[in-house]
């Protein structure tokens, strides 16, 4: 029997995730779930979020019966990633900003974070900084217009000229980054862009790392060789996310695409 892996985000940057996972994992069955309803998350409240997530996940769990979850979002991860592992029977995967790839390999330079507001705020990114890149000079953007780009982007919309000059400017301005961290997992859709026009950068992101910690969480047994199905999920019952079914599509056939019914949880 296949293992089954659910990954969570408000909106397509989970994609980023689900593409390293299916890389490294092509035998495990991936379900997508997206958030919609509720997207974009960066600009709500924590405690709205936190409930939020937590009915989201568990409604979702409790419908397609995953192995291990992945929360695929830097925001819902610092913020509800102890409720779901407490509240699940699964393992829950969280992801972080890549600061410590990103230091390990800068040597002492300038780094730079480019994530969305609430992360790059956050006590848990300074904590981040300070245990693993006390070394580097870390320059931070907060960017939730970028968030919308990578969605539009998605979408098949040229944001080529509207990526460069909202971020040019912040890297034109700062001492030359060897590393820019992508603290958002909606930013690595971006990187072909990302690497054309600052080739010397190297963008850093956690998807690699994320699809090594599943490996080592779900192992494949020899004979489980076939590809994996694919599945998505969505709460705006009104509002298909075709970007993402088109991103999946492009990996194999689609097993079942169907909105998912958001239920009230209980819990302290």
């Amino acid at each position: 029997m296949k293992h089954t892996v659910l990954i969570f985000d408000s909106g397509v940057g989970g994609l980023s995730i689900l593409q390293e996972v299916r890389q490294l994992l092509p035998n495990l069955k991936l379900s997508y779930l997206m958030d919609n309803a509720a997207f974009p998350y960066g600009i709500q409240p924590d405690d709205i979020l936190l409930r939020r997530i937590v009915n989201v996940c568990r409604s979702a769990v409790e419908v397609l019966q995953p192995d291990l979850l992945i929360i695929a979002c830097n925001t819902a991860s610092t913020i509800a990633l102890p409720a779901l592992r407490e509240q699940l029977a699964i393992p829950v995967v969280g992801v972080v900003p890549a600061i410590k790839l990103a230091a390990n390999s800068a040597h002492g330079g300038h780094i730079g974070l480019l994530a969305t507001p609430a992360t790059i705020n956050r006590t848990y990114t300074d904590d981040l900084i300070t245990q693993f890149a006390s070394g580097c000079t870390v320059h931070r953007f907060g960017s939730s217009e970028l968030v919308l780009l990578a969605e539009e982007f998605m979408l098949g919309h040229d944001v080529d000229r509207a990526v460069i000059d909202h971020i040019g400017k912040w890297i034109d301005s700062t001492p030359t980054m060897t590393h820019i961290v992508l603290g958002c997992t909606h930013f690595p859709l971006l990187t072909p862009l990302l690497q054309t026009q600052w080739p010397k950068i190297q963008w850093t992101d956690s998807g690699t790392a994320i699809a090594r910690r599943v490996k080592q969480l779900l192992p494949v047994t020899a004979d489980d060789t076939q590809s994996g199905d694919l599945q998505l999920s969505w709460t705006a019952a009104n509002q298909m996310p075709s970007a993402a079914e088109n991103f999946l599509s492009q990996m194999g056939s689609i097993a079942h695409a169907a909105p998912l019914l958001v239920k009230e949880f209980s819990y302290t």
